[in-house]
């Protein structure tokens, strides 16, 4: 089956304003990052249908450890429980499961968990799904750089082999083609250290809409949105393929 140009081929999100949608109810931010849950569901049923097939989500920043206390806390006990009751049905939807970052702060139930669902092999997944937990884009270059140079000590790789290819080859999410839409709920018009090298051309989209409140009606208004955009990746329009060429 073809994808169709007006679909991303994958899709990039920072999940924001959890704790804003709580605080106009005057609730607990946990009980925001319960409802912000409930949209993962919502947004991975809506690739599925539209038959997106990579989608990669900001679940846990490494800047993230430094709010309060009980917060973290309480997103772990929730990252726990949501791994514990969703992989399950995500295998069962054939949604293959995957998280970067740095993992060596969480609890070592959740890594357990973590490692678990990444080790369920799907023949043909119809989405991966990326969580980003514990991830921050620096940190993602540095590792890059740090895998290179360790290749350049072992002797198989010379520092004049090393271009973009080779340092987007040793980056986060190497094996996926590059994020053609982000989407950023929250109000907020920031990448906040999220997909550095991964987003160098993808294309924007920002929301004033809450996380906990995203249905299909907004992610079709992004989708129309992307479709409508003419993506050049540094050429003149007059360089690019045109529909009937595309075609042939």
């Amino acid at each position: 089956m073809s994808h169709s140009a007006a679909l991303p081929n994958h899709l990039a999100v920072i999940m924001d304003g959890n704790g804003r949608w709580a605080k106009q109810r005057q609730r607990p931010r946990t009980l925001g990052h319960r409802a912000g849950a409930r949209a993962v569901r919502t947004i991975v049923e809506y690739c599925l249908k539209r038959g997106i097939p990579a989608l990669t989500l900001f679940a846990f920043s490494s800047e993230n450890w430094n709010r309060p206390e009980d917060e973290v806390g309480a997103l772990m006990r929730l990252f726990l429980r949501v791994l514990e009751s969703e992989v399950e049905e995500l295998t069962r939807q054939q949604v293959h499961l995957r998280f970067i970052g740095d993992r060596s702060r969480f609890p070592e139930g959740i890594r357990a968990r973590m490692g678990a669902a990444e080790a369920i092999r799907l023949p043909s997944p119809k989405l991966t799904l990326t969580l980003a937990a514990g991830y921050g884009g620096r940190a993602d270059l540095a590792q890059a750089a740090r895998r290179l140079a360790e290749r350049v000590q072992a002797g198989t790789l010379r520092p004049d082999q090393i271009d973009e290819a080779t340092l987007g080859e040793a980056m986060s999410l190497a094996d996926l083609p590059p994020p053609d839409l982000f989407i950023r709920t929250g109000g907020e018009h920031r990448i906040s250290n999220f997909l550095l090298w991964q987003l160098a051309y993808t294309e924007l989209w920002f929301t004033d809409v809450l996380w906990p409140d995203l249905d299909d009606a907004l992610l079709d208004t992004a989708i129309a949105d992307f479709a409508g955009r003419e993506r050049r990746f540094g050429l003149i329009s007059e360089q690019l393929p045109t529909p009937a060429l595309e075609a042939r």
